[in-house]
């Protein structure tokens, strides 16, 4: 073969990998292990386009420069094969969810191979078959069957807890529950029956069943996740979504809340994603009051800044909270009903951002601040959320912002507390000119007067000093067909587990994937789906963060019957090494996976606390759209730089029918029945198209199949070009054009083994100083890029190593084969066809990346700009030891230099070693 075929050298080497399964790890080895992850996909309808692999041709990259540094390397894929896309699929047209599944996950395997990823086929998953679920349903099983001891700060079984309640109650217990769980002694213990034992349990349980405000869908009949919601409709199908209470399974992450800040501290994870999780979990110090209602009750509020309590002037109520309806008045009763159903339908990231909106509504009602004793209005506004704290603030208009605009607005006092601490960063009351006096807290500095204030109220017993923690528990249902059944039944209201042996409990066959005609989830249709034909199974499935809480520990040991992983074979990978994948996660599947991984450490089912060691966030890649411009009320197009003489309409146009910004005439006539007619107005006999850098979609034609680059240009391009057009983590625009450099460089490179003939052709000579400096510092250079994830400067080195190497006519095994071994984590396949033909008999995935050596790189020369009365004229390369002599010697002899002197016999000539010759003439 003289030319490089690229087609049969990349679907040759495919078919190799494959039979000889080459990517195979071992289960455990002498080897230092090193596990490379990509983010769990979702295997959607539209399969890759070319900014999906990004992030994969890097994770393969440093899988395979590991395997040639002696790694045994685990580098897997599978896929998050539960989905609202194929439910909503299967409600429209009524084919079961797993079809559109299994046709869309061998789209994405045919595409992946075609790519040439160093996975190892042999461990995919499926979060959506029943041998992988049958797992997550049992560390959910483990989950109900744990509690959170803060003593010990690590889970433990619920039985160690019901025996510690019939010896004692829970007097002593220092547990992770909910907040109205009663104190009891051994004998209330023993008094109770087997439903009330039960409901004081799941106050205590990992996961638990309880009312919770929820995101509910009516159109879609189900609870979407807080990403899943924006601007008030669901993300797909722009469908109304309401706040609603229902009762709901939910896992207590509240419970793990300091650890996961803790462990943020142990990872190299991407800063800004840390911040993210810092902020969701919104540690705060402070304390907790008891506002008295005039009449009945209480507001529990919480508050880092107790200091400020003299100046709190009112007290606001989420819409959603408890006692908004019992302590609203008569006369307000209708405002407030009235706001509370509009404030319910907006999402709590819409009322967190929305600073600009201004409302709320007075209940009537009225508070005594538990310290000042004054008497303050309640009012309720969507800017307290329900799930943050208690619901409920003490507003402080004059060191709060939103309290402040809150007051402005709706003409309530507002005053500066002094308490001699530095207020004015904060402070909002001064520009009233209002300012009162803070009572004993005066002339305290503000972290005194915070701890004189809680000792205060713990001194009057209103309040106490508490540690809150933002983050709420997580919500656990979803009423959809599609998810993980939930291993639980319901005698007498009771939820109870099915026994480990019947696991996994499969999804039932139903007639449709809608609610049922009373509401109730589409697993409520199924037909004689009864847990021993008398009792009701949970009809929620799980969420789709659930089969992706704990997957790469499956990878580790996929065809397990016995367990989820062997914990030898856990014990050698231990966690993932590098893991990448996009931010928008961070507070979704990271956080969730964190805390799962925790719990199963507590278990002692895994020997790590933190899953994934190393996290990068790949950028995007941006589509590049074009556009044509057809004239006003016609059928005739004006190419872009005409186009300003005309009143034109821009259209996207499919980017596949335009090269180099030239469209091809004829495919856009029959891209579309109606420009079958087109007329065009051309510039130097072509259609220029317009360019914009968008997201990549298909509403805006911008979308590009890598398949359609493989069988142009093969994978090897894409993959080397997708490294090159910048950092990792940068987004950056796609641009078909550019491809045509990298294609050229292969080329370039494959003629470094072949005469001009096309005959394959190394030479075993020795190779000259100049090759081993070019070898040794390209060899430097993808190392240390490797090592540190910039790849997009490897591929610059790569191609100047190849021009040096074509310029001195090298074709020395001693520089080429090196040279192949580290090109091919970025080009694999036509690195392992020259590999072949060198004689070896191994794949090239399993050679010794060579050592650079530092001798070869100590520079002996130094090329010298030449001037000539200060004008650069030439340049001329000398030994860093040449005599002076000789140097003024050649210089002056030199025809690129001399003809310059015009006749004349230079005056001076002056050399500045290592930087410039100047000649004076």
């Amino acid at each position: 073969m003289s030319e490089y075929n690229f087609i049969q050298i990349e679907k040759k080497w495919q078919r190799f990998w494959e039979e000889n399964q080459i990517f195979k790890p071992a289960d455990k080895s002498e080897k230092p292990k090193y596990y490379a992850l990509d983010m769990f996909p979702y295997p959607s309808g539209a399969g890759l386009h070319v900014g999906h692999p990004l992030g994969y041709i890097a994770s393969d990259i440093v899988s395979r420069y590991k395997r040639l540094k002696g790694f045994n390397v685990l580098h897997p894929m599978g896929f998050d094969a539960f989905g609202l896309p194929a439910e909503q699929y299967a409600i429209q047209t009524g084919q079961h969810p797993a079809i559109t599944t299994e046709q869309n996950i061998e789209r994405y395997v045919e595409q992946l191979k075609n790519i040439g990823f160093s996975f190892d086929w042999d461990r995919e998953i499926r979060t959506s078959d029943p041998s992988y679920y049958k797992w997550t349903q049992w560390i959910f099983m483990q989950l109900f069957n744990s509690y959170y001891n803060y003593s010990t700060d690590k889970a433990a079984p619920i039985q160690e807890l019901v025996k510690e309640f019939e010896q004692n109650g829970n007097i002593k217990v220092n547990a992770a529950c909910d907040d109205d769980t009663p104190v009891f002694s051994a004998d209330a213990w023993q008094n109770m029956d087997e439903q009330e034992q039960a409901e004081i349990l799941l106050k205590y349980r990992l996961t638990y069943v309880a009312e919770a405000v929820v995101n509910w869908c009516p159109a879609m009949g189900t609870v979407l996740a807080n990403d899943e919601v924006v601007g008030g409709v669901s993300e797909r199908g722009g469908y109304p979504v309401e706040r609603k209470k229902m009762r709901q399974w939910m896992m207590r992450i509240t419970a793990y809340a300091e650890r996961l800040l803790q462990g943020l501290e142990q990872i190299d994870w991407p800063e800004p994603v840390k911040e993210m999780q810092r902020n969701w979990i919104g540690k705060s110090v402070g304390a907790e009051l008891d506002f008295a209602i005039e009449g009945d009750g209480h507001i529990k509020v919480f508050t880092t800044r107790i200091d400020t309590i003299f100046g709190a002037s009112f007290v606001v109520l989420a819409p959603e909270h408890e006692l908004v309806e019992q302590i609203t008045t008569g006369e307000q009763r209708q405002q407030v009903e009235a706001y509370v159903q509009v404030a319910k339908n907006r999402s709590e990231r819409e009322r967190m951002t929305d600073v600009k909106t201004v409302s709320g509504v007075f209940t009537g009602a009225y508070a005594i601040n538990p310290i000042s004793e004054e008497r303050v209005p309640i009012w309720i506004a969507d800017y307290v959320l329900a799930g943050y704290g208690t619901g409920a603030v003490m507003a402080v208009p004059g060191h709060d912002s939103r309290d402040y605009t809150f007051a402005k607005h709706f003409n309530l006092p507002i005053r500066e507390v002094v308490a001699g601490g530095n207020l004015e960063e904060e402070a909002y009351a001064a520009k009233e000119g209002k300012i009162i006096n803070s009572g004993f807290l005066n002339g305290l500095e503000v972290k005194d007067a915070i701890k004189a204030g809680i000792a205060k109220a713990e001194e009057l017993g209103v309040g106490k000093g508490r540690v809150q923690y933002r983050m709420r528990d997580a919500v656990f249902s979803r009423q959809r067909y599609w998810g993980e059944p939930v291993p639980v039944y319901f005698k007498d209201g009771i939820p109870l587990l099915i026994k480990e042996e019947e696991l996994p409990l499969e999804l039932p066959k139903i007639d449709a994937y809608l609610p049922t005609e009373t509401g109730e989830p589409p697993l409520g249709r199924a037909v004689d789906w009864k847990y021993e034909d008398q009792y009701e199974y949970e009809l929620s499935t799980m969420p789709g963060w659930a089969g992706s809480s704990w997957y790469w520990y499956r990878y580790m040991d996929p065809k397990n019957d016995e367990a989820f992983a062997d914990k030898d074979i856990v014990s050698y990978w231990r966690n993932v090494d590098l893991y990448i994948g996009g931010s928008e996660h961070a507070t979704g599947h990271l956080l969730y996976s964190r805390f799962w991984n925790k719990f199963m450490y507590d278990l002692d089912l895994v020997v790590e606390q933190e899953p994934f060691k190393k996290l990068i966030n790949q950028g995007m890649i941006q589509g590049r759209s074009n556009f044509v411009y057809r004239i006003k009320d016609s059928n005739k197009y004006v190419s872009y730089g005409l186009k300003g003489q005309y009143e034109t309409t821009p259209l996207h146009v499919d980017v596949n029918i335009v090269e180099n910004d030239v469209l091809d005439l004829e495919a856009f006539k029959n891209w579309r029945p109606e420009n079958a007619a087109a007329e065009f107005i051309l510039e130097d006999g072509n259609y220029i198209v317009g360019v914009e850098i968008e997201k990549m979609s298909k509403s805006k034609y911008n979308v590009v199949n890598p398949d359609d680059i493989v069988e142009r240009q093969g994978a090897d391009t894409l993959r080397m070009y997708e490294m090159f057009l910048g950092p990792l983590e940068q987004f950056k625009p796609w641009n078909t054009n550019g491809m045509d450099g990298v294609h050229k460089f292969l080329k370039k490179f494959w003629r470094l083994f072949h005469d001009n003939e096309g005959n394959f052709s190394v030479s075993y000579d020795a190779p000259a100083a100049a090759e081993l400096k070019s070898l040794h510092k390209t060899i430097k250079k993808v190392e240390e890029d490797i090592e540190r994830f910039s790849f997009n400067t490897s591929v610059s080195t790569f191609m100047i190593c190849v021009n040096e190497l074509t310029q001195l006519k090298t074709n020395k095994r001693a520089i080429l084969e090196p040279l192949t071994v580290i090109l091919s984590p970025y080009a694999p396949h036509i690195a392992e066809e020259i590999w072949e033909k060198l004689g070896n008999q191994e794949s090239i995935s399993y050679a010794n990346f060579p050592q650079w050596k530092e001798e070869y790189l100590v520079e002996n020369s130094f090329e010298y700009p030449v001037s000539v009365n200060g004008k650069t004229r030439a340049k001329m390369t000398f030994a860093l030891d040449a005599p002076r002599e000789e140097m003024e010697k050649a210089v002056v002899n030199d025809e690129q230099v001399n003809k310059f002197f015009e006749g004349k016999t230079p005056k001076k000539i002056i050399i500045v070693p290592n930087k410039i010759i100047n000649v004076v003439v």
